[in-house]
């Protein structure tokens, strides 16, 4: 059989192309990796010096009190500043900013967002902000995709899945989660799968792990004590937790929305003067609980470890629930994976003390429904299942409870679409393409005006 010279060219073009996309992605995860891990080491420097800061306060009554609360402030402050004065689509999460980019309904931001990012979020974050620094971390990855892919001269299409791909490193390198990192790419970014975007995916993921672990190190984020497999009496527990982790998630999805919606009616109040004030109200809670302002790493391990008391944890929870929409609508840079997390965890630890005492005969760890929480909440809340479960299982190194977590994911995520809960970043996409048309609009306003 003759074969047809025109297409074994398109066949080899395509390999060719693919090949050269597939190493670019190399070099994007590895920058990738390599800024998300200085990001999380300034991060972990940030608050410890928050908690010097703190300590040292205390011993100086009034005007230690006043220092922490200006301090918090006047560093939000400055993260909205630099938001609105040099990348203003570095404002929040910047998932639904990338999601918006990928579906071709935005162009992609400048090159100043990578900046404005990293120093943002850590001023934000670091300043007790509960936002989390995968929002940053993906968003930066992204940028770092698109002026790589412009630097080696590629066409949109192949910058588009360079962009997926460095998105997905940056979750991966900020969870240290490699596998969690490639799926989120798929499952929520683009949601459908795209082979060349899965391709690069696993391969900008590969290389940011390899380069942010010679940095970080390759310890899962929380230790977990041994878990043992639940029984089928206690595995039915998993359904009803997994029920009540939707129906929080949402909750928790309309509070945010509400609470932004609250924040933009003062939209005639200088967005400085917004994020400062919330600053202030972090710097008030971070005085008389240091343990409860922040990303909420910490807050997550102490749940997991079950080293906290339970009135504690559920006085953490509604102070938490409420903490993460009010920072989130500073507009300052900042993620949600990480609050919702430490939801997930501590909802998911009193609902296992509960069945312990009402179930007495059965071997109930509530530990272990900590663990399902996380998982079950960040489903009910963004709507992505099996990114959820194989985050949460990267992060805690544990294998144990997949079954439960897939019961959980499918009642949390059945709950939540019955009560017609809309997935948080598709809420947040439909805001930040409102907020492209007014920075257009304004930006349109400023030329007319110069010319």
């Amino acid at each position: 059989m003759n074969r047809d010279p025109d297409t074994d060219a398109q066949t080899t073009d395509a390999r060719l192309s693919l090949l050269t996309l597939a190493l670019v992605a190399l070099v994007v995860g590895a920058a990738t990796g390599l800024v998300g891990a200085v990001f999380r080491l300034a991060l972990a420097h940030a608050d410890r010096a928050r908690d010097v800061l703190i300590a040292w306060a205390h011993g100086h009554a009034i005007w230690g009190f006043l220092v922490v609360v200006g301090m918090c402030a006047a560093a939000t402050l400055v993260a909205a500043w630099l938001v609105r004065r040099f990348a203003p689509h570095a404002s929040g999460s910047g998932i639904p900013h990338v999601e918006a980019v990928l579906h071709e309904q935005i162009p992609p931001a400048p090159y100043a967002l990578v900046p404005v990012k990293f120093v943002g979020g850590l001023l934000a974050i670091g300043s007790g902000q509960a936002l989390g620094r995968e929002g940053p971390s993906v968003q930066m990855g992204a940028g770092i995709a698109v002026f790589t892919g412009r630097l080696c001269r590629l066409g949109w299409s192949d910058c588009r899945v360079l962009l997926a791909a460095g998105a997905g490193a940056g979750l991966a390198t900020a969870f240290n989660a490699p596998i969690a990192g490639a799926i989120f790419v798929l499952e929520e970014l683009v949601q459908k799968f795209e082979r060349r975007i899965a391709v690069a995916a696993l391969a900008a993921s590969a290389t940011a792990i390899a380069v942010a672990r010679t940095l970080l190190g390759d310890a899962p984020d929380f230790r977990v004590a041994p878990l043992g497999y639940p029984g089928i009496e206690t595995g039915l527990l998993f359904f009803a937790l997994g029920a009540i982790a939707g129906l929080l998630a949402v909750a928790y999805n309309r509070t945010l929305l509400a609470t932004m919606a609250v924040a933009e009616r003062f939209a005639g109040v200088p967005v400085e003067a917004r994020a400062g004030l919330i600053g202030a109200i972090v710097g008030i809670l971070a005085w008389f609980a240091p343990e409860l302002v922040g990303g909420g790493d910490a807050i997550t391990q102490r749940t997991l470890a079950g080293h906290e008391a339970l009135v504690f944890v559920l006085l953490a929870l509604l102070i938490r629930f409420a903490l993460g929409p009010i920072s989130y609508a500073a507009g300052t840079p900042g993620g949600l994976f990480a609050p919702l997390l430490v939801l997930g965890a501590q909802s998911g630890l009193l609902f296992g003390a509960a069945c312990q005492l009402a179930f007495p005969g059965l071997d109930i760890q509530p530990a272990a429904f900590a663990l399902v929480g996380m998982a079950a909440f960040f489903t009910g809340t963004v709507r992505a299942p099996v990114t959820g479960i194989v985050l949460v299982t990267e992060m805690t190194a544990n294998v144990t409870l997949l079954l439960p977590m897939l019961g959980a994911c499918f009642a949390a995520m059945l709950v939540a679409m019955l009560l017609r809960g809309v997935p948080i970043y598709e809420s947040l996409r439909e805001h930040t393409l409102r907020r492209e048309q007014a920075i257009q609009a304004a930006t349109r306003k400023h030329h007319g005006s110069a010319g």
